[in-house]
């Protein structure tokens, strides 16, 4: 009859793979919150594995169906990125608060409904998974790319028209250039408004 260690020295193999896999997930989300403030470096980073995925699909002549794929799921991600957080068109912003429509109303900043960093973040998963497909044969249909390209082209210039005419009808910019500045300029005499200084 067997019996146990009296410490409880023995980890099961499943309590040890459990513990290793919340170390990495830790150490990975520990890293993707120390690059969330690299805003630049983060998007040359994306451009390097974008122009890997180019090279790899164009020095393979293959994998256009997977590309396709990709081009679908980027377009759907940047909707998302231009999108107001609460859409106008759905929820009746009469009910709560709405964006300012004269000079003399709060400024309130574009709220995404995706915030820049998950666009960065989907964008560039996406990519470093359709770069492991190329390396399965399994995935490479035989398709005649140029008519998916012409197809995807259509979709994206449809569905910019039509972010583009919701921009306008519910006025709104889905970029902001940071804070707005005091630029320096003193008043004219003429001028009715005075600056106060602190």
């Amino acid at each position: 009859m067997e019996t146990e260690p009296a410490g409880g020295d023995e980890v099961s193999p499943a309590t040890a793979i459990s513990r290793w896999s919340f170390r990495v997930s830790q150490r990975y989300q520990h890293m993707l919150d120390k690059s969330t403030p690299h805003m630049l470096q983060r998007w040359i980073a994306f451009l390097v594995v974008a122009t890997i995925y180019v090279v790899r699909v164009y020095l393979v002549q293959g994998f256009y169906i997977i590309s396709y794929g990709l081009g679908i799921y980027v377009l759907n991600l940047l909707i998302g990125f231009l999108s107001p957080q609460v859409d106008p068109e759905i929820h009746n912003l009469s009910e709560g608060p709405t964006l300012p429509t004269r000079g003399s109303d709060e400024f309130r900043p574009f709220v995404r409904r995706l915030p820049e960093f998950k666009f960065w973040y989907s964008i560039m998963k996406a990519f470093c998974i359709a770069f492991v497909m190329t390396f399965f044969r399994e995935f490479d249909v035989p398709v005649f790319w140029p008519i998916l390209l012409v197809y995807w082209l259509t979709l994206f210039i449809l569905t910019m028209r039509r972010q583009i005419t919701h921009m306008i009808k519910y006025r709104y910019v889905p970029f902001s250039f940071g804070k707005q500045r005091y630029d320096g300029k003193r008043a004219s005499p003429t001028d009715s408004t005075s600056i106060s200084t602190d």
